[in-house]
């Protein structure tokens, strides 16, 4: 039986063309409908169309609209992750889980990890005396940065010991690990390092020592989950699994938008070497809505089953009225492992006065969360 087409895009002629191209140098079949045969050119929309199992793919390049340009050329340039795990570290209780975590992941995928810390030193000290007081600071800025520099190395040499004994008494798997050393903000030498090196995942406690529990804006992890370019593993404190191995259940929190398909699908090739649960979730606010988005997701439920047949998936509506407290009744009814997330891309106003669903969440549920990019 022949497999069905499916609408990808409704484009001009020449655009419809590029993205033929692009998607061939992919491997993706694509076929052109409605074309005016006699003024291609100046056709006023065409269909590019593709097998439907191919869609997944499709839609991510499609996503990336570096092909709009009329001076795109034809091949697509893929990007290459290196085989590292990012582990960011600040000497905490949560990031030693964050380390057990990493090493037993990369043990199992064959991969480095990358134990990274990032200190901040006062370079910009006050010029008068006085101007110190009440601040904390030390009057003689090469004293101050020295002392920092000193302590900051003793805590890794203390992780780096702590690591080596739990490695020799076989807590920890022996992998291939270094350790790195960034001055400056947390989180901006953290991205600035997965956007450059572009590891597999950045695996990392929910939240750093000294900082408040319903921090939401100043949390290095909420920030790291805004606006990573990679996959994003948080494991609070209260967290019993210590490998994805131990993972049965999955929740996946939809709310019908493309870029969940290709998330989705992310997932699944990411980890295709695990046997998830997955169990598809409706955030929904409208009570009028509910019918209609249950209706939704026995559609998603229904064409993932047909594209990923060995997968087990479920689906749910969870009200938003009492978000947290009905997420925590789903999760406990369903046994759920962890929380799976696809975070867009916003700006900087939507995530201070609008928080993510994911950087609500960091800070409430007892579960890791999986953030998918």
């Amino acid at each position: 039986m022949e497999e069905k087409l499916v609408t990808l895009a409704i484009l001009t002629y020449s655009k419809a063309q590029i993205l033929k191209n692009v998607l061939e140098n992919e491997g993706i079949e694509s076929y052109i409908h409605n074309v005016n045969l006699i003024q291609p050119v100046i056709s006023a929309g065409v269909r590019v169309r593709i097998k439907e199992s191919d869609l997944p793919r499709a839609l991510k390049i499609v996503e990336d609209s570096a092909w709009l340009s009329e001076e795109a050329e034809p091949e697509k340039k893929k990007t290459v992750r290196s085989n590292k795990i990012l582990l960011p570290v600040d000497f905490s209780d949560y990031s030693m889980k964050a380390c057990e975590f990493g090493f037993n992941f990369a043990a199992e995928i064959h991969a480095e990890v990358v134990l990274m810390h990032v200190y901040f030193s006062p370079v910009y000290m006050p010029s008068l005396q006085y101007a110190t007081e009440g601040f904390g600071l030390p009057v003689e800025p090469e004293m101050g940065i020295k002392h920092i520099l000193d302590t900051v190395h003793n805590q890794l040499n203390k992780l780096t010991d702590t690591i080596k004994e739990k490695i020799a008494a076989g807590e920890l798997p022996d992998v291939k690990y270094t350790c790195l050393l960034r001055e400056g903000i947390p989180e901006e030498e953290i991205l600035h390092y997965a956007r450059m090196e572009k590891p597999l995942i950045i695996i990392m406690g929910t939240r750093g020592e000294g900082e408040k529990e319903m921090d939401l804006i100043g949390s290095v992890t909420a920030e790291i989950i805004d606006r990573s370019p990679t996959f994003v593993y948080a494991i609070p404190k209260g967290a019993q699994k210590k490998n994805f191995s131990d993972i049965r259940k999955v929740a996946f929190i939809t709310n019908f938008d493309q870029r969940d398909l290709m998330a989705f699908h992310s997932l699944i090739t990411t980890f295709k070497d695990y046997n998830f649960e997955i169990s598809f979730l409706n955030l929904n606010s409208d009570e009028q809505k509910r019918t209609w988005n249950e209706i939704k997701l026995a559609g998603i439920k229904e064409y993932f089953k047909k594209q990923y047949p060995q997968l087990n998936i479920d689906y749910g509506v969870i009200r938003e009225d009492n978000l947290l407290s009905n997420l925590d009744e789903y999760v406990k009814d369903k046994q759920i492992d962890v929380l799976c997330i696809s975070n867009y891309k916003r700006n900087v106003f939507a995530r201070l006065f609008n928080p993510s669903i994911a950087r609500k969440m960091i800070f409430h549920t007892h579960l890791p969360i999986l953030v998918i990019k």
